[in-house]
């Protein structure tokens, strides 16, 4: 893969911002659907959201929204659809958090590795 610009991996920078958009959807989510205040809501239904959005998004469009508003897309290591168990594999250790903090020096974070996908740029 290209060490910068389209189809380089996905730096931190980014990776970051698209998980926050996307946490912040799964609150909005979790409040309306629930009745909580942004203040007052249940971070474990927050999390359930948040990882069944990662799963369906990843399958559906190649990533979540918070990657597709960054400009990135989820892929298998040799290029190709990510399928059905990666993104569930993917989103249930990112959901653990620790996978997504360990990096290697691509800057994949350790749950990328198991599941075999690349975060890229567009």
């Amino acid at each position: 893969m290209p060490a910068a610009g389209p189809h380089s991996v996905a730096r931190v920078g980014r990776r970051v911002l698209a998980l926050i958009i996307d946490w912040a959807i799964a609150v909005a989510i979790t409040c309306v659907v629930f009745g909580y205040t942004l203040l007052d809501y249940d971070g474990f239904r927050v999390l359930m959201i948040f990882v069944g959005l990662q799963i369906v998004l990843t399958i559906t469009m190649g990533g979540s929204i918070g990657h597709r508003l960054l400009g990135l897309r989820l892929i298998t290591i040799t290029g190709g659809w990510v399928g059905f168990w990666r993104p569930i594999v993917r989103a249930l250790l990112l959901g653990i958090v620790l996978p997504a903090l360990v990096w290697d020096s691509d800057q994949r974070g350790f749950h990328d590795k198991i599941a075999g996908t690349v975060l890229i740029r567009r």
